[in-house]
């Protein structure tokens, strides 16, 4: 009987080998679905809070999206990518068959959906046996930004983004002041260093006259006398052309700390537009050498998927 339950578990392996090639290949225009998340990824980009233990509950397999350190072993369906993995994942089977109980997995919950911490062969299997809820003891880490399967890295920035532009506006009431809707960034972190630059705007400006000037009023003069005239500067060049899947507002950033370096390098006359020509020619690409380089990483990463050889495995 353990033999028969040997060749069913193997076959099974088999299987689920098989869904993952057809599953990588449907997704070879936009293999980023196709990844499990990466839990230190994830916490990179929203620094979770606190660590709370949950204990022992039954989980949504559907909603166990990522890992600790096997993201790269597994596809976002838990599905093995790796002939390496076939023992272990083979015995974990076996044990179904004969009706072994096994340990709960332990599992990270962030903002709704769960991360792997022990036990990615036990989900693996599960998710091929079809099964709808496993056992996992769980810890929570707080987060005030909801996740959902399916969910890649850059939609998550997107969500913290909109989070955080959100509350800058709130906070700021940027939009009524200014009369501007549109800063925008595609990286978090940008608008606590957006209210960094109206705070050390505001301490230059009250240099010059007596009392307090209010945060309104630097507000108003930053967007006015500094942002404006960067912005200007970055359309007249047309470094958006040299930097696709960039906003104005990344540019900003990455012109005013280009500016202030080229200033200390050549004095306080160096104007920002001669800053922004320096910056495109030094870092901005031409739409051909784009293309070429999409080309290429198109061709190599297609080649990887075929020979079952992850991103990160160079």
């Amino acid at each position: 009987m353990s033999g028969w339950f040997e060749n069913m578990a193997d076959d099974d392996f088999g299987r689920a080998r098989t869904r993952e090639l057809l599953s990588r290949l449907s997704r070879l225009l936009d293999p980023e679905r196709e990844n499990l998340l990466s839990f230190e990824g994830v916490k990179a980009i929203l620094h979770p809070g606190g660590e709370t233990y949950v204990g022992l509950e039954a989980v949504e397999v559907d909603r166990i999206v990522g890992s600790e350190g096997r993201y790269r072993d597994f596809n976002r369906h838990f599905l093995p990518r790796k002939e390496f993995l076939r023992s272990r994942w083979t015995s974990i089977d076996m044990a179904h068959y004969n009706d072994v109980i096994l340990p709960p997995v332990r599992i990270y919950e962030v903002g709704g959906v769960y991360f792997v911490r022990d036990g990615n062969h036990r989900v693996s299997v599960a998710r091929i046996r079809g099964q709808t809820m496993i056992d996992a003891e769980v810890s929570r880490l707080d987060t005030v930004i909801d996740l959902r399967p399916g969910m890649t890295l850059e939609d998550l920035k997107r969500e913290v983004v909109a989070y955080e532009k959100k509350g800058f506006y709130e906070k700021t009431n940027y939009g009524k002041i200014t009369g501007d809707t549109g800063l925008d960034f595609t990286s978090p972190g940008r608008y606590d260093q957006i209210l960094e630059h109206v705070l050390v705007h505001k301490y230059y400006l009250n240099q010059d006259i007596k009392g307090e000037l209010s945060l309104d009023d630097a507000l108003w003069s930053w967007h006015e006398n500094v942002y404006k005239p960067v912005i200007a500067a970055i359309q007249e060049e047309g470094l958006l052309s040299r930097f696709p899947g960039r906003t104005p507002s990344d540019l900003y950033m990455f012109l005013v700390q280009h500016w202030d370096e080229l200033k200390r390098k050549y004095g306080l006359g160096f104007s920002i537009g001669e800053a922004a020509r320096d910056y495109g020619q030094r870092f901005g690409s031409s739409p051909l050498s784009r293309l070429r380089g999409r080309v290429a990483t198109a061709i190599r990463r297609a080649a990887d998927r075929l020979r079952g050889r992850g991103p990160d495995e160079e």
